[in-house]
């Protein structure tokens, strides 16, 4: 198996939909397949491939629908199966493909094999299928070892009977066994049971934490760097190579579907060719550059990381996936410093981030400028690391915050009722209706970049130009299709390239790119 050369995910723009906070079609707060459905028509105009839904399975929502109950069925809060299908048939009537969250790490505690395996005995066929340990010390009263939760506290719970179980996340999110053959074989089902429904691929929760090491050896006495997956190689649970084993399987099952169907893992590793193995020609054929995500305003450490993963990637036949945001990081308007400065930079990185070769994901609401919203009322944080570390980190809420649609409403057209978290007043401004039709306008930016990009920027080739220290300047193609990003990360004026035509400025520019401005020029 190999990756194909004109495969529509290797360029594919991507839009996350976090169901939530998209659109509410019946006034209940919260997002829906059904508000899904009806916003169709704006991401087709908007210009994307496809989109990504997070997970719609039936759940607790102990962490968002992170901890999925069924992987076969739709909670009744976000709709019906009848109703995904519906949204699958009218996608891709709208030109759209559809992209689903899949969640093989850990299932809900409420899942059928769990419920079994606490109603089993230690040692049961059913508690093989998840990693139940006996534990430490007098009477087992330790936990197994010194893992850590990524939502804080212990990774381990312990059960009526005395043994533990895994979690890596909550204790709601108990961590299946990937070396048992009935886990493999009933995740190749869930694949064909939605690729039979018409998905056009899986975008894989924690694709670096499905292998851990079998004799579980303490992490010492700072265990909480172990939970940092970037902080090293040699882990006992994040980016393990067995890991890959199970990647294969799943490359098998999707390429015996015809029309490119695709995979895209959630990969945190330590380093650009950590990334790039999972993205062989034989195991999942896109994977997120959270370096990128990662990197400061800064000209060198971008085009550092730009280098490293494009070279990464090429060597081993797969294209780079360019991503600035998602439900899980802090939105980069405010990442990026706030405020109008935050703005703009944010804007010369979403023209940076589509000028450069490969796929691209956008996050709903950055197309509209959306900052993080970091006072949100204690009481509707709803973030299990928010409860888990004692009320201390604040957790995650601040960028899943429902989108505006409107100039007014109860949710600025979210929903007819109030949404499940409430949105700044001044995101009327910032709405879809205020935005659209507004030269100039962050929605108007993104829309006129997506439609140059598909239009103008074809093919893999890159080349840098010369530019100063804090700018970063690139060629796409060759010849008279020629296109030139320029990006002025700097305090200072970066004087303009010479160029035929200004297609599209993230700013106002004229002899010269103001600071956090990028355009990208038409050149001889």
């Amino acid at each position: 198996m190999s990756h194909s050369s004109d495969a529509w995910w290797r360029t594919a723009v991507i839009y996350q939909i976090y169901i939530r906070s998209f659109a509410d079609s019946d006034g209940d707060g919260i997002g829906d397949l059904a508000g899904i459905r009806s916003r169709l028509p704006y991401l087709a105009d908007l210009g994307v491939d496809a989109i990504w839904v997070t997970p719609f399975y039936p759940s607790p929502m102990a962490d968002g629908g992170y901890d999925v109950a069924d992987y076969r069925d739709i909670d009744p809060l976000f709709g019906s199966l009848a109703e995904a299908e519906k949204l699958v048939e009218e996608a891709h009537a709208s030109g759209l493909r559809v992209v689903l969250d899949l969640v093989p790490n850990h299932t809900s505690d409420q899942h059928a094999w769990f419920r079994a395996a606490l109603a089993s005995s230690p040692g049961s066929p059913a508690r093989a299928r998840y990693i139940f340990r006996e534990g430490r010390g007098p009477n087992g009263e330790q936990p197994p070892n010194d893992w850590l939760s990524v939502f804080g506290g212990p990774a381990w719970q312990r059960v009526p009977d005395g043994q533990w179980y895994l979690h890596l996340f909550a204790p709601e999110q108990p961590d299946l066994d990937w070396t048992h053959p009935e886990v493999i074989e009933e995740f190749h089902d869930v694949l064909r049971f939605w690729l039979d429904r018409g998905v056009d691929g899986f975008r894989i929760d924690v694709a670096h934490g499905l292998a851990k090491d079998p004799e579980m050896p303490d992490v010492g006495e700072e265990p909480e760097d172990i939970l940092e997956p970037t902080k090293r190689i040699d882990h006992p649970f994040w980016d393990r190579d067995e890991v890959h084993d199970v990647y294969r399987g799943w490359r098998q099952v999707t390429d015996s579907y015809a029309g490119d169907r695709m995979l895209v893992g959630e990969a945190w590793v330590a380093t650009a060719e950590r990334r790039a193995r999972y993205v062989r020609g034989d195991e999942l054929h896109s994977a997120f550059n959270f370096d990128f995500l990662k990197s400061d305003w800064d000209a060198g450490a971008l085009r550092t990381v730009i280098d490293r993963c494009l070279v990464a990637d090429s060597a081993v036949g797969a294209p780079t996936t360019w991503v600035l945001a998602n439900h899980d990081v802090e939105r980069e308007v405010t990442r990026y410093g706030g405020g109008e400065t935050g703005l703009r930079r944010a804007r010369a990185a979403a023209l940076l981030m589509l000028a450069l070769p490969g796929g691209a994901y956008v996050y709903q609401g950055e197309e509209l400028g959306l900052e993080e919203i970091t006072d949100l009322p204690d009481e509707l944080l709803q973030d299990p690391t928010w409860k888990r570390s004692g009320h201390t980190v604040r957790g995650r809420d601040g960028c899943r915050v429902p989108v505006p649609w409107s100039t007014d409403g109860p949710s600025l057209g979210f929903g007819a009722g109030e949404p499940w978290l409430p949105q700044l007043a001044h995101w009327a401004d910032l709405s879809v209706q205020a935005q659209d039709g507004a030269t100039g306008s962050t929605l108007d930016l993104y829309r006129s970049a997506l439609r140059l990009r598909r239009r103008l920027l074809e093919g893999a080739s890159l080349t840098w130009l010369d530019a100063p220290p804090t700018a970063l300047v690139l060629r796409r193609n060759d010849g008279p299709d020629a296109v030139v990003c320029a990006v002025n990360l700097g305090p200072e004026p970066l004087p303009i390239p010479d160029h035929e035509e200004v297609l599209l400025a993230s700013g106002p520019v004229d002899d010269v790119v103001p600071a956090d401005t990028a355009v990208w020029l038409r050149v001889t």
